[in-house]
């Protein structure tokens, strides 16, 4: 099992940015395919973004133009920088890696937007 530890969460202003990071366990982070969700209280998790081993990235709607996901395979590390939040971002954020017999999530970091 895939062992995840997320940081970066907090509370920022409209309007205001934060990265979140996600680091993962083991050796063969190159081909693991990461997630970031978000859930809101009384919603359902939803997919924010995801990046494939060779970097190619997807978007929420909500979020493009705003979110950027990256990789960095030396460091075993996902990041998502946030841009321009808005209240409705706030929600706790997970990270997710899925490979071949493997699938983990990390415990969740908290985003608040309020002023």
């Amino acid at each position: 099992q895939v062992q995840l530890v997320e940081s970066g969460g907090g509370l920022v202003q409209p309007g205001g940015s934060l990265r979140l990071s996600c680091t993962a366990s083991g050796s063969i982070f190159s081909i693991y395919i990461l997630d970031w969700y978000r859930q809101a209280p009384g919603k359902q998790r939803e997919l924010v973004a995801s990046i494939a081993p060779g970097g190619s990235t997807g978007y929420a709607d909500s979020v493009k133009g705003r979110f950027t996901i990256s990789r960095d395979n030396a460091k075993n590390t996902v990041y998502l920088q946030m841009n321009s939040l808005r209240p409705e971002d706030t929600a706790v954020y997970y990270c997710r890696v899925r490979a071949p017999g493997r699938d983990s999530w990390g415990q969740g970091t908290q985003v608040t937007v309020s002023s």
